[in-house]
Order: C-alpha cells, then structure tokens, then sequence
C-alpha cells in the first residue's frame, strides 16, 4: 500500500506494548528513543504515527487501521517519518488522506515520497506576485483578485454557495497548465460526489487530484488530509515549477477533528476548547503557498480554504484565526444568497491584499472605481426603501447599480473568460449599457460576445494577448459595441 513502511534488513526497531486505547489514540509504553511525527505499526497491521508524550507514555494516533486494537498488542518504530507518495501519476486519482487510491483504478507509481509535515519556502526563496489567477468568478476577478501563490479565504454560514466559488475556479483552469487539488476534509460522501460528478462531466481530472478524508474517514485522516493535499502540490511546485492551486474545503471540520485528537490527548483546552497551538497548526500549512523565485523554477501554489461561519459570525475563534494569516478573504453573506444574488459575496466585508497588483492592466483600468460605485449603490438602495418617491437622478443611479449588480452575478458551473468581463465592463464604462434595464443584462452580455466572436474574433485574441485597451483594441471594441446597439443586429 502507498502508506506502508518498507523495512531493510540493516534497518533498527524499537518495540513497545498497547498501555490503553481510546478511539484513535494509543497509550503506548517502551519506544524510549522515539520523536514527534515518527511512524509505528502495530502487529495486526494498523499504522499511527507519535504526537505527543506524556507521563511515561508515548502518544500515537491511529491513521491507517488493520485489525482492532487492543491493550497488550505489539509494535514496532523505525527511524523514518510520516511520509506520502508524490508523482505526475497522481494526476486525475482520487486518494484518501494517507494518498492512497480509492478510485479504484489500481496503485499509483509514485515519482518519490514527500515529508507530509514540510518546511514552508524561506522568504529568500520567494517572488513578489505578479500573476492573477483567473477564477472565472466575475465579482472576484473584478473585485477581489487572486494572485499566483495566494492565499485567499472563502468564509460564509453553509449551503451559501462556497465550494461553488472554489469549484468554479477550479473549472476555470481548464487549458491554463493549472494544476488544481481539491481537498475535502470532513464532509459527507454525498457533498464529495456531487463535486466529483461536476469534475467528471467537464473533463477537470485531466488536471486535478482529489485528496478525501470524509466524514466517515478516520481522525487521524482527517487530520493528515490538509498536509498530504499540500504534499501533492510541492511535488508539482518545487520538482516542475508549475502552478497549482489548492482548495481546502474545509479547515472548520479540520480544526474540530484537531480538537477532538487534543481533548482525547488530554491537552488542555482553551478558547471555545481548542488547544493552543491550533493557530500555529493551520499557519504551518498556510505558509506553504507561495510564488518561487526563478531560481528555484517559478512554481507557485495558491490555497484557497473554506471556513464555515455560525449566523454569519466573523469573529470566531477559526475563522478570525485563518483571516489573519491569509492575504485576503471572500466574505459569503447568508442575506444576499437569499435575495438571490449568487455568487452572495459580500463586498463590504470581502478584501484582497495583493490588490490590483495582479490584474491585467485593462481589468485595472476599468474595475477601479467599480467597487465603490456599488457599495454607494447598495447604501442608496437601503436609504430609498422607506421613501415613496425618489428624484430622477436618484432613480437613473439606482437603476446602473442595478445593472452592474446583474452583470455581478453569475450562474453556478459557469465561469467567465477575462477576456469576457473586459468587454462587458468596457460597455458599462462607456454608456453602452446606461438603456438596459436589469433583467436584459444577461441576453445582452451574452448576444454581444457572440456577435463579436462572429464578426471579429481577432480583437477577442489581440486583447487576450496585450492584456491591455490599446488604442488599436478600444476602436474595435468601440465598432463592435456602436454595431451591436442594445442587442438588435
């Protein structure tokens, strides 16, 4: 299996003895001259791996399980640490939280094996993004972008659409030489198969592994899922410079199932019963994204984790915790999801701190004032509903804020190319948009792209390529835009 330990003849054991078990945590007594993070197996084949001591007794949590364990059973360590397959063949499996297959589709040749607990790139080692990652999420790209070697939180009350937002970046990759992992920690069978569908029917696995640790997977699994999904993507990162981008859904189950190790460890509890070092727990994992220097190939990894809020409290222990240690967070607002805005981020409360840095210099010019156009045009609605009447030039803001919130939103499994979300935004901008009421907006942005895509694909390719409104670009689009009036011809 892709867990086991192999053992050469010239290589020591220490042996020990069971003391006590509880759930998935031995009591073990005799591995005199053992360390964190090192591997034991037990006689009826399960594997654990040593977290802690205490008062003469090793700690070892039970990540792989044979047979039952019971107090008095045998086991041995060796000198090698907690380690995980890695390789290219990894790419389009399906692997529990030890990489091991479950797909059924037989072993998985490994290129080498990863320490699961590695050390995070030094500063020295790093680059200043530069390079967006294109979600496909309109209100992210525009708004919130993402740059290459991020690390950006998605954190919302559930059922409000955040895995949505992850996969949608994920589907976006399609074609970009992205390497995409989705990690899902906790979750039930039913909410995995349902983003495995979703791959399946538009072909992602080409490009992705899935790493699973559901909720019916062991703690220990649980707990290792994370670490084993950032493995994965080093490989990729550290060994081909490629990009790679990591969707953790999500770190709330992770931390509950560290809490449930640490309250059978007997480690005290604190805040909201966490452990102590629960924050240095999810910063050691977060600090492994980042942008290499060329020196080292110009790989990158961007994380995008999932947290999950209780009625819509951002001031949690977790969530405040994994805000502090990203580089930026989409806010999921429960109101706006029921009113019917999808995706429901919610601007106000959503920030990126790598900024417009990344964008391309087209989306910069145009989104700029975007942002503050709507948070204006969402306080001016507010102001509006207790008063009967408002004046003309009240009513012609309110109805573009209403336009730039129907070109916001956006159907699910539905990402938009850059390229698109230029044009459209080009149209606003320069008062193509100002006769459209609301409920046309998505027929128009639809009807034009296809129009421009009849009539002049090359202007589509000439602005994918410079990025950028040149003057050659703006006229096009100004003819392509004068041509298709208000959706007519």
């Amino acid at each position: 299996m892709a867990f086991q330990l192999k053992i050469s003849a010239l290589q020591m054991k220490e042996y020990g003895v069971v003391a006590e078990i509880k759930q998935d945590i031995a009591h073990i007594t005799g591995l005199t001259n053992c360390m964190n993070g090192q591997l034991v197996h037990f006689e009826g084949g399960s594997t654990g791996v040593i977290v802690g001591f205490d008062n003469g007794y090793e700690l070892v949590m039970i990540v792989k399980e044979g047979s039952k364990i019971k107090p008095g059973d045998k086991l041995y360590s060796t000198i090698e640490t907690c380690t995980v397959p890695v390789g290219e063949q990894f790419l389009g499996r399906i692997v529990n939280g030890l990489a091991e297959p479950t797909d059924g589709l037989g072993p998985i040749k490994a290129c080498k094996r990863s320490p699961i607990f590695n050390e995070s790139p030094g500063v020295l080692e790093r680059t200043p993004l530069q390079e967006s990652l294109e979600t496909g999420v309109k209100i992210v790209d525009m708004m919130n972008p993402v740059g290459k070697g991020q690390r950006q939180l998605i954190l919302g009350d559930r059922v409000t659409g955040k895995t949505t937002i992850a996969t949608d970046a994920i589907l976006n990759q399609k074609g970009k030489n992205i390497i995409c992992i989705y990690c899902c920690i906790g979750k039930a069978e039913a909410s995995l198969n349902k983003v495995l569908d979703l791959f399946r029917e538009r072909d992602v696995m080409s490009y992705a592994i899935v790493v699973a640790a559901t909720a019916s997977s062991s703690v220990g699994q649980q707990y290792l899922a994370p670490y084993v999904a950032a493995s994965l993507g080093e490989y990729f990162m550290n060994e081909k410079g490629r990009d790679v981008c990591v969707v953790f859904d999500d770190l709330t189950k992770h931390a509950w199932v560290y809490r449930q190790m640490s309250l059978l460890l007997e480690r005290s509890p604190g805040r909201d019963a966490y452990p102590g070092d629960i924050f240095y727990l999810h910063s050691q994992l977060v600090e492994r994204a980042g942008k290499l220097r060329p020196e080292r190939g110009s790989g990158s990894m961007t994380f995008l984790p999932i947290v999950e809020t209780v009625q819509g409290d951002v001031t949690g222990y977790i969530p405040t915790n994994i805000i502090s240690m990203t580089d930026g967070q989409l806010y999921v607002s429960t109101p706006l999801f029921s009113e019917g805005f999808k995706p429901a981020i919610d601007i106000g409360l959503s920030v990126s701190r790598i900024g417009s840095k990344v964008q391309w210099p087209a989306m910069r010019k145009l989104a700029g004032i975007l942002r503050l156009e709507y948070i204006q045009f969402k306080e001016l609605e507010k102001l509006t509903r207790i008063k009967a009447g408002v004046s003309d030039a009240v009513e012609k803001r309110l109805r573009k804020g209403k336009v730039v919130a129907a070109i916001l939103k956006q159907d699910k499994n539905d990402p938009v190319p850059i390229e698109t979300q230029v044009i459209i935004l080009y149209a606003l901008a320069n008062g193509f948009m100002d006769v459209l009421m609301p409920e046309q907006v998505a027929d128009y942005q639809t009807g034009l792209m296809a129009s421009i895509r009849r009539k002049n694909p090359g202007l589509i390719e000439k602005l994918v390529e410079k990025k950028d409104l040149t003057e050659d670009i703006k006229e096009g689009l100004h003819e392509q835009l004068t041509a298709y009036g208000t959706g007519a011809v």
